[in-house]
């Protein structure tokens, strides 16, 4: 346990910022992922090599090898998507928080700020100068940016700063190898970030089908690991986007919908590797949809029916 708590147990377990609470710090979270490990929860049979078989069966015979290959380099390589994240941003956020937390401790025992998180919101220069004994803003000063940091979320950010930026350039006016790459990248991250445009109606929304079934049950909305707790067996997953952290909740669920995220997303990727219905990039159902109230999700058509 002690090795397993050394592992994991200092990384944020939602975003790659030292204002992410680490695994340690939400030991109920943790706990339901140990239990889930212990149980074997989530050995769910899945179809994929069926769904690989269908796609395959529809490539020309004269593609078939290539099919072949770019699918094994694509099983090979994109594990690492999720190790870089992982073991590189991610734990060095987590090794940087509890440094920072550790300062904050001994700041906080000498009555210069009045919690140890208020640490995070200080600048490097300020963490220095504060733990060196020299002058730095006032307890005050820290709880007032800890406050206004804990009172907005991403999604009240703006879309960019300054003037919007200029349209990506013309692949056709690129090298023929280069403009291949920059079509493939921009595929890629549209289905990585972007979103449904299709219009809702009053108790129907829209979105893009990540995961194939159909699912009835109760929405419960969730923003992130400190909400872990109020999942309980059967319901549905409603909230802005996923990540790693969730992973723990994929046992539990019955479906999953996001307001964010293509078909490439994490939120639609383990939706399929689960088997559960899945709809994404909706935009704003943790808006529309009321916590506690009954969903149909149609992971085929991509529709999410408020029920009641």
């Amino acid at each position: 346990m002690s090795g397993y708590l050394n592992l994991v147990g200092y990384r944020p377990l939602d975003g790659f910022d030292i204002s992410e609470p680490a695994a340690l710090e939400l030991p109920d979270a943790l706990l339901a992922a140990i239990r889930g490990a212990v149980a074997g929860r989530g050995e769910q049979a899945s179809d994929m090599e069926d769904r690989i078989a269908d796609v395959r069966h529809k490539v020309p015979d004269q593609h078939r090898s290539e099919f072949d290959e770019l699918l094994g380099e694509a099983r090979a390589t994109y594990r690492l998507r999720d190790e870089r994240g992982i073991y590189s941003d991610i734990w060095a956020s987590g090794l940087m928080r509890r440094a920072v937390l550790a300062g904050g401790r001994r700041l906080a025992g000498r009555g210069r700020i009045y919690d140890a998180e208020h640490l995070v919101d200080a600048g490097l220069g300020e963490m220095c100068s504060l733990l060196s004994g020299s002058e730095g803003p006032s307890a005050d000063e820290f709880a007032s940016r800890f406050e206004d940091r804990a009172s907005h979320t991403a999604k009240e950010a703006p879309a960019h700063l300054g003037p919007p930026p200029p349209p990506p350039s013309d692949p056709s006016e690129l090298p023929p190898t280069v403009a291949r790459l920059m079509r493939a990248t921009s595929i890629a991250l549209g289905e990585v970030f972007g979103s449904s445009e299709a219009q809702h109606d009053e108790h129907l929304l829209r979105g893009l089908a990540a995961s194939r079934g159909v699912y009835e049950g109760p929405a419960r909305r969730v923003s992130g690991p400190a909400e872990f707790g109020r999942i309980v067996q059967g319901d549905v997953l409603v909230t802005e986007a996923t990540s790693e952290a969730f992973n723990i909740l994929l046992p539990l669920l019955g479906a999953i919908v996001t307001d964010n995220g293509g078909l490439l997303s994490h939120s639609a990727i383990v939706a399929r590797e689960y088997g559960i219905p899945g709809v994404v990039g909706t935009r704003d159902a943790t808006e529309r949809i009321a916590d506690g109230t009954r969903v149909r999700v149609d992971g085929d058509a991509g529709e999410v029916a408020v029920l009641a």
